[in-house]
């Protein structure tokens, strides 16, 4: 059996959305993933998943049949570079505008975009601005 290496010590352990249409949402989150230099961790038929973010069919045996409602997911990004290209690769990829590149009122230096990804869920890419990490995560290996 290959190892495998979760990242841990961030806020969500895992987030699941049970998707309408996984070939759609597919395409959007591995485009914005190789942007963020997220690595899928694998898929089948009726699911995949990116780090903590697990996506699947209604069909799938841990959605239960049924749809997730509209949800707010963001992604942290390096830099606001990074962030200005998720914005253009989840475009590309199938996702709506829900709010172009720039800076938000949250807290200073916050720079975010916002995209609708192929179910309606709004995905954010944000850059806190410039600060210092003591870790960038925690590795756990199995």
């Amino acid at each position: 059996m290959e190892a495998q290496q979760l990242h841990r010590g961030r806020l969500i352990d895992h987030l699941q959305l049970v998707v309408s249409d996984i070939a759609a949402s597919k395409r959007f989150y591995e485009a914005v993933a190789r942007v963020l230099e997220i690595p899928v961790g694998g898929s089948a038929a009726d699911y995949f998943w990116i780090d903590e973010l697990f996506v699947s069919t209604a069909d799938s045996q841990a959605a239960q049949g049924h749809l997730t409602g509209r949800h707010h997911l963001a992604f942290q990004a390096r830099d606001r570079k990074v962030v200005d290209a998720f914005y253009r690769a989840g475009l590309e990829a199938g996702g709506r505008d829900n709010g172009k590149p720039g800076e938000r009122p949250y807290h200073p230096g916050y720079y975010a975009a916002f995209l609708l990804d192929p179910d309606g869920n709004n995905i954010e890419a944000v850059f806190h601005g410039e600060a210092k990490r003591s870790a960038e995560s925690v590795v756990v290996t199995f």
